[in-house]
Formats: C-alpha cells, structure tokens, sequence
C-alpha cells in the first residue's frame, strides 16, 4: 500500500487535487477516492466540489458520494441524451464504486492511504 503525504494547504475546503492513485478533496472533510471516473476515465482530480459535498468529474460531470465511492449522477450533456446510459453508469457503480483511501491529518501535512 503506498502511502503518500501532501500539505495540508494544498487542499483548502471545496478543492480536489491528485496525490498517487487518489483524487484527495475538501469537502469539509478530507477524502480520498480513485482518480479515473467510471465513465471514461476522467481524472477526478481535476474535478470540482458541487454543495452536497460530492466530487464532480470534470468531463461529463457525473457526480460522486465521496463516502461510498458510488455514482449519484450519471454523465449528463449529450451523454444524459443517450437511453439508459445515466442509469447504466450509476448502476455500476453500485457495484463498483470508485476505490476509497484513508487520509489523516498529522500538522500541516495530509497522509493519504
């Protein structure tokens, strides 16, 4: 398991930045999840924070629970226009989620595992 540290101030509330293989955010809470986005792997940390807290892929803008790594929005713009490919995505993820890290706090440093 690899273990990586990244400052604190690096991710100010409402922020995602990458650190490894995580996506590492702000959200009110530190979180770590996987990078890529279960639609086309997009990296989730170039994402943004939307006001429920999730974690929003910076390409189609699917949403994610940070807290059980499962889809809450499926890919919208002309990918919400396609039948059933929202719900496939989200379905997914259910049993797929996207992969979730630890990180704790240790001073002004964030350790992420």
């Amino acid at each position: 398991m690899a273990i990586t540290r990244i400052p604190r101030s690096d991710v100010p509330r409402g922020s995602v930045t990458g650190s490894g293989d995580y996506a590492v955010g702000n959200n009110g809470d530190y979180f770590a999840v996987g990078r890529k986005c279960r639609h086309l792997r997009a990296d989730l940390a170039e994402g943004s924070i939307d006001e429920d807290g999730c974690l929003v892929c910076p390409w189609h803008q699917a949403k994610y629970d940070v807290t059980t790594g499962e889809m809450t929005r499926g890919p919208q713009g002309v990918f919400a226009k396609i039948p059933g490919l929202d719900a496939a995505f989200v379905a997914l993820t259910k049993v797929w989620p996207l992969r979730r890290g630890s990180v704790i706090v240790e001073g002004d440093e964030l350790r992420v595992e």
